[in-house]
């Protein structure tokens, strides 16, 4: 049966400071799906509230899977993991005092992913080759693009069936930002993997998107059927594409 990632009316936030007002949106399996918003409109904090890192102050959030509903608001970061979600966090959050496959090998304690650790690894240095080449270097020496391969492959070695990625071209240069999300397409085609991904790069994000949902002040303000649907909403004109 398919599977997807459904958020039903979520508002969240930090204490006082709401950040999420009513957000809902629904990821299919093997779908790729942007969420466009510029800095401080909620896109991490939505990923977060995925992941039971911020908890829901109200909404729903599940997966269907098998045919089964599972509920993720009040779960682990660990139990919502151990279902097949991962997320690649904006900064990366790598352990920089350990090496390069320290911190691939520490994606993989899922269960799951444990019995097939050597073949996702391998496929993470296909993937990725400078990283098979620095293996044996320590994660807080590589370049910020580097790191940012280590931290999407360390997601893959959990073997997610959904993949979240928050602002992977954060810091990096435009050739480099090409190249990420590239492997994030196929590493999505390769494992049947569905993705959303909060990006600001628009040309990139709709590169390997199929569609997508634009968020502002919290709220989702339209949603695209289609990576072109997208770059013809006024909003996107005005504040990605300067027109």
């Amino acid at each position: 049966m398919a599977s997807r990632l459904v958020v039903q009316e979520v508002v969240a936030g930090y204490g006082a400071v709401q950040v999420l007002h009513g957000v809902s949106l629904t990821v299919h399996e093997g779908e790729t799906v942007i969420l466009l918003g510029t800095n401080g409109n909620g896109k991490s904090t939505l990923l977060k509230c995925i992941m039971g890192l911020v908890r829901p102050a109200a909404g729903h959030i599940f997966l269907e899977v098998d045919g089964r509903r599972c509920d993720l608001v009040g779960r682990t970061p660990e139990e919502i993991v151990d279902l097949g979600v991962t997320l690649v966090p904006e900064g990366r959050r790598l352990f920089p005092k350990l090496s390069v496959e320290e911190n691939l090998l520490l994606g993989a304690y899922r269960r799951e992913a444990r019995r097939d650790a050597d073949t996702t690894l391998r496929y993470c240095f296909e993937l990725f080759p400078v990283l098979a080449q620095r293996r044996r270097q320590l994660a807080g020496s590589l370049s910020g693009g580097e790191q940012q391969m280590l931290a999407i492959a360390r997601a893959l070695m959990s073997r997610p069936r959904f993949l979240l990625v928050d602002e992977p071209s954060v810091g990096l240069a435009p050739l480099l930002v090409r190249h990420v999300i590239t492997q994030v397409k196929e590493m999505q085609q390769r494992y049947g993997l569905t993705v959303l991904m909060a990006e600001q790069n628009f040309h990139q994000a709709t590169r390997i998107a199929d569609r997508g949902y634009v968020l502002v002040e919290g709220r989702v303000v339209f949603e695209g059927a289609s990576a072109a649907a997208l770059g013809e909403h006024e909003l996107v004109k005005k504040y990605y594409l300067g027109l």
